[in-house]
């Protein structure tokens, strides 16, 4: 779009983000247990969640209503994914499943799907695709957070060079911090010329 246009400062802080994520998953993590087709199925999936962002935000040129964006898709990714499911798992089994698991489906279903779209699209629409993009970048560092916090895993060092080059990214493809310094370094040194 023309909007989000790439500039040296975003495309660094592109890279320091996927550097630091790289360094905070490690290297050994690649040809792990998860085996090569589970990585490209990732790395697929992540190309196409960058491609819909860009993609998502003609919706606004259109005068697309954010509500209607999301449940159109939604909707076709069930239609399309029911065939599969029958496939993969096979026919329905017809025991009555309790409570907790319709309890369960409404949850995904209506906040963490439904309202989420919603949201991800009135957010798109208004502030854009790189700055909604951005807390894909979050996501490693949440989840090993999250794991030390609640699951006793441990925080190595390279968690912490990771983040820290996560954050260094972020700020960089933000720009604002950047440009205050640029401003001020400036303003300075028109002060030290009049002196």
């Amino acid at each position: 779009m023309p909007d989000e246009r790439i500039t040296p400062l975003k495309l660094a802080g592109v890279m320091a983000g996927f550097v630091g994520v790289v360094v905070m998953i490690g290297l050994p993590a690649i040809g792990g247990d998860a085996g090569l087709i589970g990585q490209v199925a990732v790395i697929a999936a992540t190309l196409s969640y960058a491609l819909a962002g860009v993609y998502g935000r003609r919706f606004k040129a259109m005068g697309i209503n954010p509500l209607l964006t999301a449940a159109g898709q939604v909707t076709a990714s069930a239609l399309l994914l029911t065939p599969v499911a029958l496939t993969v798992d096979g026919p329905l089994d017809i025991t009555a499943p309790g409570m907790a698991t319709w309890g369960a489906v409404a949850g995904l279903a209506v906040l963490s799907t439904a309202v989420a779209y919603v949201l991800y699209f009135k957010i798109l629409e208004t502030a854009g695709a790189t700055n909604l993009l951005l807390v894909t970048l979050l996501v490693p560092a949440s989840a090993i957070l999250l794991g030390f916090l609640f699951l006793d895993e441990t925080m190595e060092v390279a968690h912490f060079m990771g983040m820290a080059l996560i954050a260094l990214g972020l700020s960089a493809i933000d720009g604002r911090l950047w440009r205050r310094g640029v401003a001020k370094k400036t303003e300075e040194a028109r002060e030290g010329g009049r002196v």
